[in-house]
């Protein structure tokens, strides 16, 4: 699992996403921790109403894997109001506003990480703000993707 998950995040995330399970009326999960953020994800998407402390657990554990799999600075990745992180190899900043700086809601994030929506789709329709030399995320989403870029989800967004 993301080696920014704590122990505690990590059983917050099960937790939530058992809940959001039930809610869905779907067997608890059994999978690995990185699996459940996979899960979390995709079954905050499939909600009609997504339960509040899953929609926060899938977007900081899929922000966690994101931090993972595209280390570095160079890009800060802000999903408001539940998390933000660095990646992206490149120039550090320490202070003030970052050089590069992508911005979007939490479902919007969501389905970028699941390959629900593709990344310039987001951009395009405005779903995502991106601003940098380093702010272009589509060699990092999806991060798992169960669906063509592009597809619908339950909600009829692309």
């Amino acid at each position: 699992m993301p080696s920014a998950l704590t122990a505690s995040a990590l059983r917050r995330l099960r937790t939530a996403l058992d809940d959001q399970l039930r809610a869905l009326g779907d067997p608890p999960f059994e999978g690995s921790d990185e699996e459940a953020a996979a899960a979390c994800a995709r079954a905050v998407l499939r909600a009609d109403e997504p339960q509040r402390a899953a929609v926060k657990a899938a977007v900081r554990a899929t922000l966690a894997v994101l931090a993972d799999r595209a280390p570095g600075g160079s890009l800060e990745v802000r999903v408001p109001p539940y998390g933000a992180v660095q990646a992206v190899e490149g120039p550090r900043h320490t202070r003030g506003t970052p050089p590069g700086v992508v911005e979007t809601d939490p479902l919007t994030w969501l389905r970028l990480a699941t390959g629900r929506i593709a990344w310039e789709r987001a951009v395009a329709d405005h779903d995502v703000q991106a601003s940098g030399a380093r702010a272009d995320l589509s060699p990092w989403v999806p991060l798992w993707s169960d669906h063509p870029p592009g597809g619908a989800d339950r909600t009829g967004r692309h």
